[in-house]
């Protein structure tokens, strides 16, 4: 039998046991059955509270008395804090606020959206942790405020100058919603608190106001305009400026700009580095606003598409993209430009109001199968409701990316990076199977671009070692095995690949550097000798758990290297991340006479032997044969594709022109172990 809740009044004191953090900052406690949210509290902590204000369905308090605190407590610098509610976490640490944002982030990703371990990233810090914001809204009201509200606005309360007036700017408590009216927000940028400064106590004529001002600028608007005789400042602007990386932008009174200009342009670099953005892609800034990331974009795109609702917000994007030739704008609602594209983006941002994507957008993007897609979000549970509904339609959640654009606060900001893996259909009807490179090299994946194949990273993270009585060969084929496997557990269908190289002297394997000592030592081992380059493949089709696993070896023959390149080498720091410290397509120091063999298989992943396995596991996706013929060079011995004229395809090195890759695709460095 259920017990009933105690009945609670406003005004009652209870002590708590806070045992987690609310949806909206405060830390939550049970009293009697019933969920408490104490504004000021922390987890961990024993607290006396005074109920300020009693819901349906909770109880809201605030804190008189900490009784055990909590190591993470700090004083709060703001003499408001409590009775204005704007800031959450001005009591907490600031590394504290940064590991309670991601487990916030994780929570939600769990909760709504249904995510099992997910990909959540530290959370980028704010170089500003007060000072920051460039925007502020303000309600207007009396210096004493409402049943008994704070009066202790400068030169103001009752009996003072203007304790009585109206015109005052401040806050409305979120719970007692008594107004808070202020002389300084530790939060804004010091351009907001001089505006208000020059406006406090002269704005009657207005029950809201907004305040925007540059923060490198010093541009400023202040809505709606004001007549008051004593404002000294021009007020009613229909826009003004502001700057991310550098750059200049016009923004509108209704507009939307981000609040924290530094951390913008994290999120400008967090979504460049998840798009993996290339010079022939084509992408969709949806919910372009200003204009931000469509501008800041398009110099590494071919194309951007850049929709808005906002006929206001378009003017001023397309003002902010004077002098950009490849940006497109299109004004209308996201959720019905999508259903009339003419062109097929390969990359999107996709940065929604706070409520999130309309379901109309959310299937408009599954039937387009973009590719590549960064969702931005200020919102963790909306993010987890639509990451829920574009994961079920064919999208895979990478990873995401939590930023601290709002110090202070319970807020966090997200970029999520996600990829398309519907099944693709072949000419012949055949699926193809979803591809994934487990390796970070940069080097195998320009060899599987050059192919034409589809594909995406996924590294392995496992502990690389040479096992006792263990050969080169077997060496590399487990740790090949190992590498595929990890990555092939966390899917339910695809083929991945894994490959690991090592170098080999004279019956020795030869890792990487540990400093630029060994750098030399192993350099100069190496010049004048012939070695080998071992490198183990393994394919696994993780929907069935069947796999592949080969070994192959080239043998290559050092030139005579001078210690003034070897030195020249180690000052450029090109051996310190490679097998046997030096790479067989480094064309500054120029290391091999000739080679023998495959010479992908140097190259650290050997395309004659991964063609075979991904016809015989049932890849769907046509590669190009001539093209990997060409990267293992005329004389593989495993070579079965039909490459045309040969004409002087040969393992030597004729004079300079060694270790490049057909179409400048860079090769591997022998032993490559990533």
């Amino acid at each position: 039998m259920q017990t009933a809740k105690e009945h609670i009044d406003r005004g009652q004191q209870m002590t708590l046991d806070l045992t987690s953090w609310g949806r909206l900052g405060e830390a939550m406690a049970d009293y009697q059955g019933n969920d408490v949210f104490v504004f000021g509290g922390i987890p961990g902590e024993r607290v006396v509270a005074e109920v300020v204000r009693v819901r349906r369905n909770h109880v809201a308090a605030r804190i008189l008395e900490v009784l055990e605190p909590s190591p993470h407590r700090v004083t709060p610098p703001c003499g408001y804090f409590g009775d204005c509610t704007g800031c959450q976490w001005q009591h907490l640490d600031y590394q504290e606020q940064l590991s309670a944002k991601r487990d916030k982030v994780v929570d939600a990703l769990a909760r709504v959206g249904g995510f099992d371990a997910p990909n959540v990233c530290p959370v980028i810090p704010s170089e500003r942790q007060y000072g920051y914001r460039n925007h502020a809204r303000f309600t207007v009201g009396q210096a004493g405020g409402r049943d008994g509200a704070r009066n202790d606005v400068k030169n103001g309360g009752p009996g003072g100058e203007r304790g009585s007036l109206g015109g005052f700017l401040g806050f409305v408590n979120r719970e007692t919603r008594q107004f808070v009216a202020i002389d300084e927000c530790q939060i804004m940028h010091d351009q907001i608190n001089l505006r208000l400064s020059q406006l406090q106590g002269n704005c009657d004529e207005t029950t809201q106001l907004s305040i925007r001002a540059g923060t490198e600028t010093q541009d400023f608007l202040v809505q709606p305009q004001l007549f008051h005789p004593d404002i000294p400042i021009p007020t009613g602007q229909k826009s003004y400026a502001d700057s991310v990386g550098g750059k200049q932008f016009r923004v509108s009174s209704p507009s939307f700009f981000q609040v924290n200009i530094e951390q913008a342009a994290a999120a400008l670099d967090a979504v460049r580095r998840c798009l993996d953005l290339q010079p022939d892609d084509v992408l969709l800034d949806a919910y372009t606003g200003v204009g931000t990331f469509a501008v800041l974009l398009a110099p590494y795109v071919k194309k951007v598409l850049a929709v808005e609702e906002s006929s206001a917000a378009v003017a001023d994007a397309k003002d902010n993209a004077s002098g950009v030739e490849n940006l497109e704008f299109i004004l209308g609602r996201t959720e019905e430009v999508l259903y009339r594209l003419e062109e097929k983006p390969s990359a999107l941002v996709l940065d929604p109001p706070r409520s999130g994507c309309k379901p109309e957008a959310l299937a408009s993007l599954i039937d387009l199968g973009i590719p590549k897609v960064a969702y931005v979000s200020c919102d963790a549970e909306t993010l987890a409701r639509d990451l829920k509904v574009l994961c079920q339609g064919g999208y895979r959640l990478n990873q995401v990316v939590p930023i601290d654009m709002f110090p202070q606060t319970h807020h966090v900001e997200c970029v999520a990076a996600l990829s398309y893996e519907r099944p693709a259909i072949a000419d012949n009807g055949t699926e193809i199977k979803q591809l994934v490179l487990a390796s970070a090299s940069p080097r195998r994946k320009e060899l599987l671009e050059g192919l034409g194949l589809r594909f995406q990273v996924e590294p392995a993270n496992i502990e690389e070692a040479v096992l006792e009585g263990e050969s080169a060969q077997e060496t590399v084929s487990r740790l090949s095995q190992e590498k595929a496997a990890a990555v092939a557990s966390t899917l339910d269908s695809g083929l991945v690949i894994g490959a690991d190289s090592l170098v080999v002297l004279n019956g020795q394997p030869i890792g990487k550097p540990v400093d630029e000592e060994d750098a030399r030592r192993m350099l100069r081992s190496l010049r004048g000798t012939s070695h080998q380059v071992t490198t183990g493949i393994t394919v696994i089709d993780a929907g069935s758990g069947r796999s592949l696993t080969a070994n192959m070896t080239s043998d290559v023959n050092l030139r005579l290297i001078s210690d003034e390149a070897i030195e020249a080498s180690i000052a450029s720091g090109t051996p310190m991340d490679k097998a046997g410290a030096y790479a067989v397509q480094d064309t500054v120091l120029r290391p091999a006479a000739s080679w023998d063999g495959c010479y992908s298989n140097i190259v650290g992943l050997p395309m004659c032997k991964l063609l075979e396995f991904l016809e015989e596991l049932g890849y769907g996706q046509p590669a190009d044969r001539k093209r990997a013929a060409e990267y293992c060079r005329g004389n593989c011995p495993n070579l079965s594709l039909p490459i045309g004229d040969q004409g002087d395809a040969q393992g030597d090195v004729p004079g300079d022109a060694q270790g490049g890759l057909p179409g400048n695709v860079q090769g591997d460095v022998p032993g490559d172990v990533q």
